[in-house]
């Protein structure tokens, strides 16, 4: 019986050994590129105006959302026209949250700015812990799982706290004093029911579409 466990588990622990070896490799590259290019993507999010905007609007709906009506596990994600949100949200709710957050936020509530599951969190972690490892690296000169284990728990301290700081003075801008909401647009979903027959299900994606009240063409 042994003889035949020890069969099995002799294939686990060698996969097991040759990732502990070759994570550090893998680390050191990972960490290389996102040193490269991380401060690329943050760079081109902060010249870039209107997805600034945008993007501090998503999370001043997303923490109205949270504060007011009670919703948690929400996403969002924002672009030059406006921004998504994802989750089971009663669009009326939604249509609430992101008028009392644009209003707040030309009120300078600025805090509404920054959210805890933002990527751009993720982000800075990520780049915090390829420095940290990176730095590691140099100074000790061992690629070993240590350098790895501790890069990733200095990162878990320090990285929230620059992310916040990145997501208040680089990826979101309150400057929306001309910001205008048009409207949360989203598609009803139809999926199948009892006996194979339609039923409908709640949408679980939105997007709140919006514009500079600068940019509204007047007819006549």
């Amino acid at each position: 019986m042994w003889l035949v466990f020890a069969l099995f588990l002799w294939p686990l622990v060698l996969v097991i050994l040759i990732s502990v070896i070759l994570l550090p490799f893998h680390f050191t590259i990972y960490s290389l590129i996102n040193i490269v290019t991380v401060p690329f993507q943050l760079i081109k999010i902060a010249f870039n105006k209107e997805l600034r905007g945008n993007h501090a609007l998503e999370h001043a709906t997303i923490n109205v959302l949270e504060e007011k009506f009670g919703y948690q596990g929400l996403a969002g994600m924002a672009n030059e026209n406006g921004f998504i949100i994802q989750g089971m949200v009663d669009p009326l709710h939604l249509e609430m949250a992101a008028a009392a957050g644009l209003r707040r936020l030309q009120q300078r509530e600025d805090s509404l700015v920054i959210h805890d599951r933002c990527g751009t969190s993720i982000l800075a972690a990520n780049f915090v812990t390829s420095v940290i490892f990176l730095l590691l690296l140099l100074q000790t000169g061992m690629f070993n799982l240590i350098n790895v284990l501790l890069a990733i728990f200095l990162a878990q301290i320090i990285g929230p706290i620059v992310g916040k700081i990145i997501q208040r003075y680089l990826t979101t801008s309150t400057q929306v004093d001309d910001f205008q909401i048009v409207g949360v647009e989203y598609k009803a979903k139809v999926g199948m029911g009892f006996l194979g027959l339609p039923i409908s299900l709640k949408p679980t994606e939105f997007f709140v579409r919006t514009r500079r009240a600068h940019h509204v063409a007047l007819d006549f």
